[in-house]
């Protein structure tokens, strides 16, 4: 089985789908044929660039509603969480301005990103 998404004139996912996969194309044939649209095959396992089960990646990250297909980097990319986050190129992620302090998952410190502190926060979770 492949995932599609569903992408508009301007690259923006409308939705994902899954669909039949093999060397003939059926699944993208059947969905073009029955749905329309202009679909682009997604990968599942793949996040941040990197295929999570050792396969190849495909198209940086898997698509979802919201997300915009790149089609000069062959990449879905996720929405921008605040203006001020950058692309990283390698990953087609957004990075925040100041670089997240490691979660202790032993004893529950985890953050978040404050915005009108423009920094990470420690919450913690029970």
């Amino acid at each position: 089985m492949s995932h599609f998404a569903e992408i508009d004139k301007d690259g923006n996912v409308l939705r994902v789908v899954v669909g039949s996969d093999n060397d003939k194309n059926e699944g993208y044939d059947w969905l073009v044929e029955n749905l329309g649209g202009n679909w682009v095959k997604t990968s599942y396992n793949t996040i941040a660039g990197e295929h999570k089960l050792g396969g190849t990646p495909l198209r940086k990250n898997f698509a979802g509603v919201g997300y915009k297909y790149d089609k000069d980097r062959d990449a879905f990319l996720p929405p921008k969480p605040y203006e001020n986050w950058t692309l990283n190129e390698t990953t087609c992620t957004w990075d925040a301005p100041v670089t997240k302090p490691e979660s202790n998952l032993e004893d529950g410190e985890f953050y978040e990103w404050d915005v009108d502190k423009n920094d990470w926060v420690k919450i913690k979770r029970r």
